[in-house]
């Protein structure tokens, strides 16, 4: 895994450093630019849109370089969609699939957004304020793919879309408020299972059957990048090419050329970005315990580890530049006042501690943690501990360091609390 590392060179890494301190994510311009061109290389039959989910890095940067490479945008939450007009984001090329009906939903609606229904309710709630409209929906296949089941997103055990057992119910309500579905999604969660993803597709295409206004089939995301030597990436084409077939059967079928919709999040931004901290403080529980470095940064900051147990490559930057060959094995953990701030937990078991081999450092190192531009920044614990969100940088294609946001202060923190009285008469 050195190779994630490579955009973040010791010279780099101290120069950041020095410059806008530590914590602060870190992302490369090149990688982003890499990984948006194979996903727009996604095999397929006929029409195709690729959605970056907006929720893996918000960061208004990089919502414009996808903008300007072609890539369209998934948005989770009405709030979401709005933010990533006000960067200057077409709104035609979003769409909202939501676990909360968008209270602004009509002002999004006006302005171009597209709205994909997650459940009965919803669908009845869109009929309700909008009669006679076009409309997409989210179906639960009965199926789902993840590392655990936090990350998984079908079948059973998962909220999310309207389960496939109630299609009958959705064509009531569509018939009720004169609406037109048109467009399908299906999303199953993190995996890279070319198998799983053949079976989805397949029973997406059976759903698709009995809506003959459906043109577009949106297969969602979940498209995994390995974090570890033990994890694998999947493999675009491979998991293209099967759907690809699978669209051409459909269409010698039925006749009807469906336009294929994908939604990566991880897949785009997660090998771009790294974590880099330093090391203040080395800590030992004696012979029978462990030997821990401690950071700067911690689940405030990355929360990944925390909440499912994730695994981020290591890599250790010496402050005196020379990497020692003795090795020592450590607990990794946060700064934050809570026994969960731990980076090197059991893989899928926040709970478990596991030691890691590391050269041996120092305080005042620095130790970065690499695959982080997915997930980390965005799904950050703000504010806890009052430490302050932290910086992140850019280095572009050119060479050049961007500072794409600025360090928190401790005034910008309480900007917004305040001793209003409520009239609530």
């Amino acid at each position: 895994m050195e190779k994630v590392f490579e955009f973040l060179t010791p010279e780099r890494a101290f120069k950041l450093a020095k410059t806008v301190g530590t914590p602060t994510y870190i992302y490369d311009e090149g990688e982003l630019c890499h990984a948006a061109k194979d996903v727009l290389n996604f095999p397929h039959a006929f029409g195709f849109k690729a959605r970056y989910a907006i929720k893996a890095n918000p960061n208004a940067y990089i919502l414009r370089l996808f903008d300007k490479l072609g890539l369209h945008f998934d948005a989770s939450s009405g709030y979401e969609a709005e933010r990533a007009m006000l960067v200057g984001i077409n709104p035609e090329k979003i769409q909202i699939t939501a676990q909360e009906y968008p209270k602004n939903l009509k002002y999004l609606l006006e302005k171009g957004v597209l709205f994909n229904a997650t459940s009965c309710l919803q669908l009845e709630m869109f009929g309700n304020e909008f009669p006679g409209k076009e409309v997409s929906i989210r179906v639960n296949p009965g199926i789902g793919s993840g590392h655990n089941n936090r990350t998984n997103v079908g079948g059973l055990s998962s909220s999310f879309g309207i389960w496939h057992e109630w299609i009958p119910e959705v064509k009531k309500i569509a018939e009720k408020y004169g609406l037109t579905v048109t467009k399908l999604h299906t999303h199953i969660g993190s995996g890279s299972d070319p198998k799983t993803w053949e079976k989805v597709v397949n029973l997406s295409l059976n759903a698709v059957k009995k809506f003959p206004h459906v043109h577009t089939l949106n297969l969602g995301g979940g498209y995994k990048i390995a974090r570890t030597a033990t994890e694998k990436s999947t493999d675009l084409l491979v998991i293209g090419l099967t759907v690809k077939k699978a669209f051409e059967t459909f269409y010698k079928e039925t006749g009807r050329k469906l336009d294929l919709e994908i939604e990566p999040g991880t897949y785009l931004v997660a090998k771009a970005g790294i974590l880099l901290s330093k090391i203040i403080d080395k800590v030992s529980t004696g012979k029978d315990g462990y030997t821990f470095l401690k950071l700067d940064t911690g689940m405030n900051d990355m929360t990944r580890t925390t909440l499912y147990g994730a695994i981020h490559p290591v890599k250790i930057y010496p402050a005196n530049g020379i990497l020692p060959k003795e090795k020592e094995t450590v607990v990794v953990v946060g700064h934050c006042c809570e026994s969960g701030d731990i980076f090197t937990p059991v893989p899928g078991d926040p709970e478990g501690i596991l030691p890691i081999e590391l050269p041996k450092s120092r305080v005042g190192d620095l130790l970065a943690f690499g695959v982080a531009g997915a997930y980390c920044a965005s799904m950050s614990l703000i504010n806890y501990n009052s430490f302050p969100q932290i910086p992140e940088v850019l280095i572009a294609l050119d060479g050049k360091f961007i500072l794409l946001r600025k360090r928190q202060s401790l005034q910008d923190m309480i900007a917004l609390e305040c001793e209003e009285v409520l009239d609530l008469t």
